[in-house]
């Protein structure tokens, strides 16, 4: 059983910067995409960022391309997101994921979650 713990979040005024990060505490690490997912109130969990396993290759949801980045170090088996000019509208609580082999939406194992909230 794969155990994601996640740190970081809180409050931030907008355009202002937070990291999450997120640890993986068994499993082989480095076999697994991971990223990230976010769920607004009364909304729908949504896609925000995935990252490979060698980390050659990310993709991003077109609402933080250009302002997240996602990162990972496999011999600490850590994924980070880091958010810059945040917005309002990336208030939601945060997700760090383990994807299904070769998914790159579908979870198969998820962190507790962290309350990101942006002040306008």
């Amino acid at each position: 059983q794969v155990e994601l713990v996640q740190s970081g979040g809180g409050t931030v005024q907008a355009g202002g910067s937070m990291s999450l990060s997120c640890t993986a505490s068994v499993g082989i690490f480095n076999s697994y995409t991971m990223g990230w997912f976010r769920q607004a109130p009364g909304k729908e969990r949504e896609f925000v960022a995935v990252i490979s396993k060698t980390a050659s290759i990310s993709h991003y949801s077109d609402s933080v391309k250009g302002r997240f980045t996602i990162a990972r170090d496999n011999a600490k088996n850590v994924v980070t997101l880091q958010m810059n000019r945040l917005k309002p509208e990336d208030t939601a609580d945060y997700y760090c994921a383990q994807l299904a082999p070769g998914a790159l939406r579908k979870a198969d194992y998820w962190g507790q979650g962290t309350q990101v909230t942006v002040s306008s």
